[in-house]
């Protein structure tokens, strides 16, 4: 992976619970601290399927990269709010399909670039970048998204389990700006954390919001994740609780109840 030269920006605040962090602790992993796991029991004593709703969440990735690798012939991915490295990242997944397959991820926090740039397996078609999702043209205009994301061809824009870290007024406007880089027949890759329930909807995001020092956005309703696509052609399966999206046989853990959900689905620009 091409690493660049561009230093993190600030330092690591191990005091404010991280929200790549907490999903680490939600996958099993080890890099979170005391604050992250601390959130995470908060938000398992309102919602206590979130554990298994990472988990499902992440398989989901793992699926929509084959499918759109195999099915679909992408060659590049573009990961906005890429996380913490784990088993089966985007590039290991894309490029068992195809070696020459080329993936960029894009995240503005300093321990995800700090793991990612010494954890990430090392290649030429493989880059992280820093910068905050929303600043597209910083994004499309760094050299390794030049260099990665080719012109003319097809790119898998990724926003996995991100949009509830945006606020209301950046969600739209970030997926118009993107849309408008991208090729026809790219493809838009959105889920978020939704709910049903008014009485969960307002309870996780006042506690995300305190815990991240307003960093968030919110827990929204599957119509506003539907609207986010307006204007794609919606691939099969359409729009659903992702555990539901193409499902193999991947072991995956149920969820005990759906208070609630990573939903979405894939969008393709005509």
């Amino acid at each position: 992976m091409d690493h660049g030269d561009q230093p993190l920006s600030h330092s690591i605040d191990l005091n404010t619970p991280s929200v790549a962090r907490m999903y680490d602790w939600l996958l099993d992993g080890i890099d979170n601290y005391e604050v992250d796991q601390a959130a995470c029991q908060d938000l398992l004593k309102i919602a206590p399927s979130t554990k298994a709703l990472a988990q499902n969440n992440r398989a989901f990735l793992r699926r929509v990269v084959r499918v759109l690798a195999e099915d679909y012939g992408i060659r590049q991915f573009l990961d906005h709010g890429s996380g913490l490295p784990t088993r089966d990242n985007v590039h290991e997944v894309a490029q068992r399909i195809d070696p020459e397959a080329r993936v960029v991820y894009v995240d503005n926090d300093p321990i995800v670039l700090a793991h990612g740039r010494t954890r990430l397996v090392e290649n030429d078609r493989t880059a992280i970048v820093q910068a905050d999702m929303r600043d597209t043209a910083t994004i499309f205009e760094h050299p390794d998204v030049v260099r990665l994301i080719r012109a003319g061809e097809p790119t898998a824009a990724l926003f996995v389990s991100v949009m509830h870290c945006l606020k209301d007024d950046d969600v739209q406007p970030l997926i118009e700006r993107v849309k408008a880089r991208l090729e026809p027949g790219s493809l838009l890759v959105i889920c978020q954390l939704v709910s049903e329930h008014e009485d969960v909807r307002t309870r996780v995001t006042a506690l995300m919001k305190d815990a991240t020092h307003d960093n968030w956005g919110r827990v929204r309703e599957e119509h506003e994740v539907r609207g986010y696509l307006d204007g794609l052609d919606i691939i099969e399966p359409g729009l659903r609780d992702v555990t539901d999206w193409r499902p193999d046989n991947e072991v995956v853990p149920r969820q005990r109840d759906d208070d609630w959900v990573e939903w979405g689905g894939v969008g393709r620009m005509p």
